[in-house]
């Protein structure tokens, strides 16, 4: 297949997280379209074997397509930085923030952003303090609804809305099975929205924001990545106001962080039409049913030019 601009990608996925095979999925899906708009692609998996044939044979551009700590805490991108490879995506600095969901919502927050209440808490304070009369504080400071989800991770694994007293011990004990540090929010009751941004050649874009209605009531991981168990509507269902609120919060989020090429922010659009932010992701998915493809192909825009238009951004400039 002949190229376009000469460049030869290498699109890193899979590892050895919990989300491997949502990795594995969305490089596969982004490699297929970068190829489909002429672009030479390999797939390589993260091991022992990956950086001598990085460095044997270094890419034009590399696509970290890991998701989870291995792809999304900002090492291996320094790693690439190390052998001085170009990719797509935002800097080990700013990873490492995004990454970190209290760290984000701190950001966040100080750019003016909503975001709920909130405390995070390693194992070793329940352990120290005891269970029972941490959770009591919770309980009585927080409130219930609750958001139970680790501090770090994606694809919603180890995540819990707690609606009863009863519910918050067996939503601890999984969040940590997932993670040392666990963030506990107060539920903030609304229309959830994810609006992912791009940088094009005109600047940042929001695209259009994708509603997500899952059949259970909760976006959790089966939700996510089982086809027809979630409703989809973009753009999201909401007055034009609030869509605009959601557009302008995402950029706030990607700009505030430092973040690079592309991100996606997921929000909570309250009765009001005020969004609150909850987190943001530098290596959203790319699947069948993830988020990304949906906003840009509600853009009218084409999933493998905007990809190649990524690989063109993250190539040196020449001259």
């Amino acid at each position: 297949m002949s190229t376009v601009g000469g460049e030869r990608v290498v699109v890193l996925a899979g590892g050895l997280s919990h989300e491997r095979d949502v990795s594995v999925r969305s490089g596969r899906r982004v490699a297929e379209a970068l190829r489909d708009a002429g672009v030479d692609v390999t797939v390589l998996d993260v091991d022992g074997a990956l950086l001598p044939l990085l460095a044997a044979d270094p890419p034009s551009v590399v696509v970290p397509l890991l998701h989870g700590a291995s792809g999304e805490d900002g090492a291996l991108r320094d790693v690439l930085g190390l052998l001085g490879l170009p990719y797509v995506g935002s800097r080990p600095a700013a990873c490492r923030v995004a990454f970190d969901k209290p760290a984000a919502s701190t950001v966040a927050g100080a750019a003016g952003l909503a975001t709920p209440l909130s405390v995070a808490l390693p194992q070793t304070t329940f352990r120290e303090l005891g269970a029972g009369a941490v959770m009591t504080a919770l309980l009585d400071t927080l409130g219930l609804p609750l958001m139970v989800k680790p501090a770090r991770g994606g694809s919603s694994l180890g995540a819990a809305v707690v609606r009863t007293a009863a519910e918050l011990p067996p939503a601890m004990v999984n969040c940590f099975s997932y993670g040392d540090t666990a963030v506990v929010e107060r539920f903030v009751v609304g229309t959830e929205v994810a609006v992912s941004i791009v940088d094009t050649d005109g600047g940042l874009m929001a695209l259009p924001g994708v509603e997500i209605v899952p059949d259970g009531g909760f976006y959790d991981y089966s939700a996510r990545y089982t086809a027809g168990a979630t409703e989809f509507f973009s753009p999201a269902r909401l007055p034009a106001d609030a869509i605009v609120a959601c557009a302008e919060a995402a950029l706030t989020a990607h700009r505030a962080l430092g973040l690079a090429h592309l991100s996606r922010t997921d929000l909570i659009v309250d009765a009001d039409g005020r969004p609150w932010f909850l987190e943001v992701n530098v290596a959203p998915g790319m699947t069948e049913t993830s988020l990304f493809p949906q906003s840009v192909a509600a853009a009218g825009l084409d999933f493998g030019t905007v990809w190649r238009a990524l690989v063109q951004r993250a190539m040196p400039a020449t001259g």
